[in-house]
């Protein structure tokens, strides 16, 4: 099947038909140019979904992803933006493997059509000039014929006249002898035009349009496979991205199946719990006995004859306070509101101005501060601290105790890290340093002492920062079991120490979940509930001493929780500072109380049970 001998005489129709298929190709690239826009638009949206949705950083939401579905998630946004990139592969594949192939192919196919058709147009310009000339001499031909016939009568006619003179005869005779010879020639020239033009007519018809169309037919097959190749190169751009796809859908599912409840389950108990213990049961409180709520304005240890029994209904010896047991409500009962007094500037013990008294307030009844203690949230020192911006203490002794180790571990190894860095830029600096003594041309070896005493200053602050936050960290390690006592205890420190702007604030106290609550009698009320609970505890055992102290000045411990001592008086430690100022003593088994640290002089006992080693 040729085009050169079926279709010999469809010239205009294959020449609309090569023009339809370069428009056909032209399409087929408009299309896949369109496709590779569509994939760089996905892509790009993809990745601005992923990012969208990526945790910001330095924020909550980066805190949240440390739970397992959370990190399924960024998993899932991280192959997605891998995702995305395999899209625009394809793009790219698409572009410079077909886009850019097939309209370099275009302009190559558009000039070789352009060049066979131009042949086919002269060679049919040259049989349309040549079928001119045959139709020329075929027409002299015939003209000449006509004339030899016309000039042969009136020869014959001028013959036969008998009245005609014999010159004219001849002379006729002459013009009918010159007319046949004209029309013999042309016959003649008529003849030769015409082999001539069969001839080139047959090589019109048999060789030159059959070379042309051949070639005309040669080019249209090579645009149609190269069409199939392009639609082939097509599905193999996409195909080849599908393993990587697949890895990354694998993926997807690979972090979908790490999700663990369990272990989300602990971290949101890691995250929230407070570290204190459950509260035990309430007993029954019989209102039909008579109630005394009274209590001394003395120490407790003077109080102890004076309190009134409260009658239950049942002889339980369940807890009555949540979340703590007595030694550390008592703790909590006993414990100073105030800083202890400086020690006193002169010999005299009578200069020793003790503390500030706490201020008599109205009692209430247990039950309502019970259900204070249970409803409490952590609040704001008052509004005056929240305009101001609010105060977070710097040892996070406002937090429960799990959530401050939490807080004093990170602050730990932040400034772990800080320290490193420091040491690194020091070790950088020394080596320059050295650098310059071996080479003193490239520098001054003494402009580089002040950067290295200054790294050395950084990290030896840093070092004491560290010391001081790993002191608190092992405080809250060593003691978290019994977290309340301590934070109870040093938020009665931080009550007295409010800034004298903001009289008008509640004082601030811990309540049992770690946060401050604003309690304006709670002296008083503290005061009652020390009495109140005392004898529901008298079966439980004393903390035991972990050293003996010798007082220094005397002390008359006006305050709750606070006892008196005499100058040159011994008696046993069973707590140490904590670093509020206070140092809890006994005296007996039934008088105990804080003193100012810098009153009395300790003498820790190494082997005792919490105790530790001043530097």
């Amino acid at each position: 099947m040729s085009w050169g001998t079926e279709l010999w005489d469809q010239f205009d129709n294959l020449e609309k038909h090569t023009q339809w298929g370069i428009d056909i190709l032209e399409k087929y690239i408009k299309f896949v140019k369109e496709r590779t826009e569509i994939e760089l638009s996905y892509a790009k949206q993809l990745r601005n979904l992923s990012k969208k949705y990526q945790p910001k950083k330095n924020s909550k939401e980066e805190e949240e992803y440390k739970y397992t579905a959370c990190k399924a998630f960024l998993s899932t946004l991280n192959e997605m933006n891998d995702y995305a990139g395999q899209h625009e592969v394809i793009s790219e594949n698409m572009t410079s493997q077909i886009t850019v192939d097939l309209m370099r192919y275009v302009q190559e196919l558009k000039q070789e059509r352009k060049s066979n058709f131009h042949d086919g147009r002269k060679a049919q310009q040259h049989i349309e000039t040549c079928w001119k000339q045959l139709e020329s001499s075929k027409r002299r031909f015939e003209r000449d014929c006509k004339e030899a016939d016309r000039a042969q009568q009136y020869f014959e006619k001028m013959d036969a006249d008998i009245n005609v003179t014999k010159a004219d005869v001849e002379k006729a005779r002459q013009q009918a002898q010159l007319r046949h010879q004209l029309a013999e020639d042309s016959k003649a020239d008529y003849s030769s035009i015409l082999q001539r033009f069969n001839q080139e007519q047959w090589e019109y018809y048999h060789t030159h349009i059959p070379t042309i169309f051949q070639k005309i037919q040669e080019m249209e097959e090579r645009r149609i496979v190269r069409i199939g190749e392009s639609m082939k190169t097509y599905a193999e751009v996409d195909r080849q991205v599908i393993p990587i796809i697949g890895k990354c859908l694998d993926g997807i599912v690979k972090a979908a199946e790490s999700i663990d409840q369990k272990n989300d389950s602990q971290l949101v108990v890691e995250a929230y719990k407070s570290g204190f213990e459950p509260p035990g049961d309430i007993e029954f409180e019989d209102y039909t006995q008579p109630m005394k709520r009274t209590v001394s304005e003395n120490s407790l240890s003077s109080s102890k004859e004076g309190k009134a029994e409260l009658k239950f209904g049942g002889k339980s010896r369940g807890k009555l306070w949540p979340f703590i047991k007595k030694n550390k409500l008592m703790s909590l009962l006993t414990s100073p509101h105030q800083p202890p007094p400086p020690p006193p500037a002169s010999a005299s013990p009578s200069a020793v101005p003790n503390g500030p008294q706490s201020p008599k307030q109205q009692k209430e009844p247990l039950s309502h501060r019970f259900n204070e203690f249970m409803t409490s949230k952590p609040k704001i020192h008052c509004f005056r601290s929240l305009k101001r911006g609010g105060a977070t203490p710097e040892d996070f002794s406002n937090l429960p105790p799990e959530q401050r180790r939490k807080k004093l571990q990170q602050k730990v190894d932040d400034l772990n890290k800080e320290i490193q860095k420091e040491m690194d830029q020091r070790d950088a600096i020394t080596k320059m340093k050295d650098v310059y003594l071996k080479n003193p041309q490239m520098g001054d070896p003494a402009s580089l002492d002040h950067k290295l005493a200054e790294a050395t200053q950084n990290i030896e602050k840093l070092r004491l920062e560290t010391q001081k936050f790993e002191a608190w960290l092992a405080e809250v390690e060593g003691r978290l079991p019994a977290r309340s006592e301590q934070a109870r205890r040093q938020s009665g420190m931080y009550d007295g120490q409010t800034h004298p702007t903001v009289t008008n604030c509640a004082q601030d106290r811990e309540s049992p979940d770690g946060s401050y609550t604003e309690e304006q009698s709670q002296e008083s009320e503290l005061k009652v509930l020390a009495t109140d609970f005392d004898d529901e505890f008298d079966d439980e055992e004393p903390l035991p001493a972990i050293g003996t102290c010798k007082a220094l000045y005397t002390f008359e411990g006006q305050n709750e929780g606070t006892i008196s001592v005499v100058e040159g008086e011994t008696l046993s430690v069973i707590e140490e500072d904590k670093g509020d100022g206070w140092t809890r003593i006994r005296r007996s088994e039934d008088e105990e109380g804080y003193v100012p640290t810098s009153y009395v002089e300790v003498y820790l006992d190494k082997n005792a049970k919490g105790a530790k080693t001043y530097i």
